[in-house]
């Protein structure tokens, strides 16, 4: 497995995987909506080329935000690596924060975040109402049959 920039050659492939995986290429998190078919990015491949995980960030200041981050083998070190190589690139911009949205359903990731090293600084209460008007396509029902209501903000500070 390794760690590649997304180049112009796997774009496509980072979009189509999105789309699958977000109903992309927009995505939307505290009310904003943002097109990660723009946005940098990390993808794991394996020895074949083949596309194991996706990380799309975006830069705000001093701040680093992780906008999506996808594994499709679990356990494998991957989520790990595509948040390790946006904090040593976080580090190269000199950003004071990286941190990510996730939302109420997503209790796997939430648990991840928590061990990889990541606080909770803030809860959006029913986050998800507003972020609907955006993107309609957001499902009431998430991951587990939870209700999907609201967002949690990650962050690590001085990554």
């Amino acid at each position: 497995m390794r760690i590649i920039e997304i180049t112009p050659e796997y774009r496509k492939t980072v979009d189509a995987f999105i789309k699958e995986e977000w109903a992309g290429p927009m995505i939307v998190s505290k009310g904003i909506a943002r097109d990660t078919s723009i946005l940098p990015g990390f993808a794991a491949v394996d020895d074949d080329n083949n596309l194991c995980g996706v990380v799309t960030y975006r830069f705000e200041g001093d701040e680093c935000e992780i906008t999506t981050l996808n594994s499709l083998m679990e356990k494998q070190g991957i989520g790990t690596d595509l948040i390790n190589a946006v904090i040593n690139i976080a580090k190269e911009n000199h950003c004071r924060r990286l941190w990510l949205i996730t939302t109420n359903d997503n209790t796997h990731a939430i648990r991840f975040y928590q061990r990889f090293g990541f606080t909770l600084r803030e809860v959006y209460i029913n986050a998800l109402e507003k972020s609907r008007k955006l993107k309609p396509s957001i499902p009431l029902i998430g991951m587990d049959n939870i209700p999907l209501q609201h967002e949690f903000e990650f962050e690590i500070t001085r990554p």
